[in-house]
């Protein structure tokens, strides 16, 4: 089976958020399984500076007034991997259009680029014509496999292609992000007119990339199983609930992994002290470490809350504040690591302000340092209003870390609540609450720190969360059988 994964970030080079890993262990894993897998990426700087050994693979021209456009193909540099494991990786090489400042999506003062239309729709467009075998003719895939709305555009390109036979898979890791632009732009991208309708791109008078994806893919999928579930709801549906739920079977979720050789406590040689099930002690050692990094009181005993977030609504982080006295009156302390909406960022630093020795925060994300966070945390804070999958939960059960979340989305799928009923089956992995309010979480903080007093309970809930495996390889298993679908779907449709 081959196989090219259409993405806008990959770890370690380029990432905003989980789409990065997911992109940087899912097409290893494939690797891994047997299938011939490939990435196409745009040529953002780190991007371009991090691919070795790059070769020209043709001159495309100038398309999406981009200016001179090529597709080089190289190596994805992949460190701790089996030895002999290679990634080739396609780089959209356009520099007036993806060589600058700032992530993927956003400038250096957080303003979306005005051309973001034109930089994703070439994402699509070359990822398409590569799909159907126009760029390289020494390799052709079997599936494209577009992930989020920056690489869905393949989907509808691929659908007006004459006599495409790719099948094409369209992964949603978050719905709420759609790639919305202005109508009035549809000629920009060299679609004929029937595609802007209702049943194509158009939404609400806005072209929509997310819809590309949705509706001209062969299948969907999403990053969790209940995530699926909720898409198709007028509750977690963002407006494009309607076309989830007209695909029906088409649209599955597949849980998300943890890569083992990145996220490891017992080999991590970037927390203060390795540790496992069977010896816990350097888990203490990192929260010593990390109590002092943070400018924390150094206090074993308390209970020490991790947030390693983005700091938006939707990650429900002002519930956190509205919390905190319970957290606090329980003899917690809290860190946090994010960076996002201004108000966020400015009403936590206050928090720290009011509470010095208590409360911490640490602006911005540092990978290395969330490893940091979890190793050195006691539990950990996901209180999201939504949740696709979420993989701060897996890596702090990974790391001995309880997590605190709200029932939603793949956190369901992933982290057992704490009942009577689980705690007996020994089951349990962590705390559940239901509304998205500040009191459901002081509920959820209230029972935490009962159980935390309890030392017996506190380590079978932290052993039992380690003892949870989260395998790319059962995830790469369901892919590869699901690209057989999409294969026969696509072989049906000729």
């Amino acid at each position: 089976m081959r196989v090219l994964h259409a993405a806008a970030e990959i770890f370690p080079l380029a990432k905003t958020g989980g789409l990065a890993d997911v992109l940087g262990a899912l097409p290893q894993a494939l690797l891994e399984a047997g299938a011939d897998v490939r990435v196409i990426l745009p040529g953002l700087p780190a991007i371009k500076n991090g691919v070795e050994r790059k070769r020209l693979v043709c001159e495309i021209g100038a398309i999406f007034g981009a200016g001179k456009v090529s597709l080089l193909l190289g190596q994805m540099p992949m460190p701790g991997k089996s030895p002999g494991t290679s990634l080739p990786v396609y780089v959209i090489d356009a520099p007036y259009l993806y060589q600058r400042a700032g992530n993927p999506y956003l400038a250096l003062d957080g303003s979306e680029w005005p051309d973001n239309l034109q930089r994703f729709a070439l994402l699509g467009w070359v990822a398409a014509h590569l799909a159907a075998g126009e760029l390289d003719a020494d390799w052709r895939p079997d599936v494209l496999h577009a992930h989020d709305w920056h690489a869905a555009m393949a989907c509808a390109y691929l659908k007006v292609f004459p006599a495409s036979t790719v099948a094409t898979v369209f992964t949603v890791h978050n719905l709420a992000y759609q790639g919305l632009f202005d109508e009035a732009d549809f000629h920009m991208l060299g679609l004929p007119a029937r595609l802007l309708t209702p049943a194509g791109l158009e939404f609400h008078a806005q072209i929509s990339f997310m819809k590309a994806g949705l509706t001209y893919a062969h299948r969907v999928t999403t990053v969790s199983p209940n995530y699926a579930t909720e898409m198709a709801t007028e509750e977690f549906g963002c407006g494009l609930d309607g076309v989830v739920r007209a695909r029906g079977r088409d649209v599955s979720g597949i849980l998300n992994g943890v890569d083992g050789t990145v996220w490891n406590p017992e080999s991590d040689a970037g927390i203060a002290a390795t540790y496992s099930p069977s010896a816990l002690g350097g888990k203490l050692r990192c929260k010593a470490a990390l109590q002092t990094s943070m400018g924390l009181k150094a206090d074993p005993g308390a209970q020490l809350f991790a947030v390693v977030s983005r700091l938006t609504h939707q990650k429900g982080l002002d519930l956190v504040l509205a919390a905190l006295p319970e957290l606090l009156a329980a003899g917690g302390q809290l860190a946090v690591q994010g960076s996002g909406d201004a108000a966020l960022e400015a009403a936590f630093t206050a928090a720290a302000a009011s509470h010095p020795g208590r409360v911490a925060v640490r602006l911005g994300y540092d990978e290395a340092f969330a490893h940091q966070m979890m190793a050195g945390a006691d539990a950990v804070l996901v209180p999201s209003r939504f949740e696709p999958c979420g993989l701060t939960q897996l890596y702090a059960l990974r790391y001995g870390a309880v997590p605190v979340v709200r029932r939603v989305g793949g956190l369901v799928d992933t982290v057992v609540d704490a009942s009577v009923q689980a705690l007996a089956r020994d089951e349990a992995t962590g705390f559940m609450f239901d509304a998205a309010t500040p009191a459901a979480l002081a509920a959820a903080l209230r029972q935490t720190a009962n159980a935390y007093a309890k030392p017996k309970l506190w380590r079978q809930l932290m052993l039992r969360g380690m003892a949870q495996r989260f395998s790319w390889g059962d995830a790469a298993a369901q892919y590869l059988s699901l690209y057989g679908e999409a294969v026969q779907a696509a072989t049906a449709m000729r």
